[in-house]
């Protein structure tokens, strides 16, 4: 859309009212906007009554630019943020390097800027600004350049896909799995999808104490007429942020499935969705192949063990030769120090295995079955326990997000889309 068009001006409010009625709804996305002046902020909370905006969180806050720049110091960045400056046209540009220096690499970002000038358009969008925005404007101008980004036919999926596996039987993946996801929802406050990919085992609804009447069956069966809005009918809703297509967990019949089977269902859950979870059943054949070479990161969980060691190498080699441009599968080590089992330390494993180590849980048969019994995490029912922090890092890991605690590590990441072409 031309720039002439992003102001507030009434001209242009027939045209994208005629737009709006006809726009999809935006998928769960999480938004923080930082306004100079009350009118603003009303102005961008008055977005939320727009029906596209039905599923984002959205918040606002004081402080424009500056005060984004200082939030994200010692926060995660959502998946969009909304700035208004009123700094001259020639410092707009070293400030958002400013904000892009704590800000993690998949934000998006629009500016509401006060300065109607064509020039400082195409130098932001040049830079890599996903909008800039001339204020006064109304709501629906707001929200149709939000729907551009994340909701518009041609828009890339924007949930990162992260598969976890078992390097044995009883490993522990699962678990690994929808603990990482409750830590990532409740960390970066997104939304996270869980799919169960194990059909006659899944554990997933009991973990979280959920007994939905649909899930990944229907959403499967559903072939060419599954859409956004029938995977949004079929989710069910485990917890604040944490959403789920549980396994029906019958055995009334096999469950064989073709190599790409999947695929659509992933990518539909990629575009509702800024996280997705395969928990993926310890199995070898073509449609778990096919699938942990297409998804964006791989955990491999194991326990410090012979048998866990010869699979963690065989898969780790497998999708290192099947993904020789793509990411390399990582490693979790779970139930450290079982009493009277002789282990492999964990160092010494992951050099073996040749994969980065990036989370070691020690074995408490107590915690993690009681968590299991009760149909609950290991964070609502010992919230201090060492293993959350692993599950967080881990988290945090496989999004490309900083720590927040560790907010000076930022400085390490990819660049976000602004003003990385500026700096290449």
């Amino acid at each position: 859309m031309s720039f002439l068009t992003r102001d507030g001006g009434g001209a242009e409010e027939e045209v994208v009212t005629e737009i709006a009625t006809g726009a999809r709804l935006l998928p769960h996305i999480t938004i923080q906007a930082f306004c100079e002046q009350s009118q603003t902020a009303e102005l961008v909370d008055s977005c939320v009554q727009d029906r596209r905006m039905s599923k984002v969180a959205l918040t606002t806050h004081n402080g424009g630019l500056d005060g984004a720049i200082e939030t994200y110091r010692a926060n995660p960045t959502p998946n969009l943020i909304i700035v208004e400056t009123s700094l001259p046209p020639e410092e707009i540009l070293s400030a958002l390097e400013r904000l892009a220096e704590v800000c993690d690499a998949a934000t998006r970002l629009i500016v509401l800027g006060h300065t109607n000038d064509v020039h400082l358009y195409r130098d932001l969008i040049r830079s890599g600004v996903s909008e800039y925005i001339v204020l006064p404007a109304n709501a629906q101008v707001i929200v149709t350049a939000i729907t551009e980004l994340f909701a518009s036919e041609g828009a890339a999926p924007i949930g990162r896909s992260i598969g976890f596996i078992s390097a044995k039987g009883g490993a522990g993946g699962s678990t690994v799995a929808h603990n990482v996801g409750w830590a990532i929802s409740q960390t970066l406050r997104q939304e996270t999808l869980i799919l169960d990919l194990d059909f006659a085992f899944g554990t997933a609804g009991l973990n979280f104490n959920q007994d939905p009447p649909h899930g990944i069956a229907d959403a499967l069966g559903a072939n060419q007429k599954m859409d956004q809005t029938m995977l949004d009918r079929l989710m069910s809703k485990a917890a604040s942020h944490v959403n789920l297509l549980t396994a029906p967990v019958v055995l009334d019949k096999p469950f064989d499935f073709e190599e790409r089977d999947f695929e659509q269902i992933i990518e539909l859950s990629q575009r509702v969705a800024p996280v997705v979870i395969l928990d993926i059943p310890h199995a070898w054949n073509a449609w778990v192949r096919h699938t942990i070479a297409t998804i964006d990161e791989i955990i491999i969980v194991a326990e410090p063990d012979l048998a866990n060691l010869r699979n963690a190498k065989n898969i780790s080699d497998t999708l290192k030769a099947m993904r020789p441009t793509d990411s390399e599968p990582l490693l979790v080590l779970n139930q450290i120090g079982l009493p009277r089992r002789p282990e492999i330390a964990p160092l010494e494993f992951a050099t073996s295995v040749e994969c980065q180590l990036i989370g070691q849980i020690a074995f408490d048969a107590v915690t993690f079955g009681t968590a299991a019994n009760n149909g609950q995490m290991i964070a609502e029912i010992a919230a201090s326990h060492r293993a959350n922090e692993v599950f967080r890092n881990v988290g945090m890991h496989v999004t490309g997000r900083a720590v927040p605690e560790r907010a000076a590590g930022k400085s390490s990441l990819k660049l976000p889309s602004f003003l990385k072409r500026k700096r290449a």
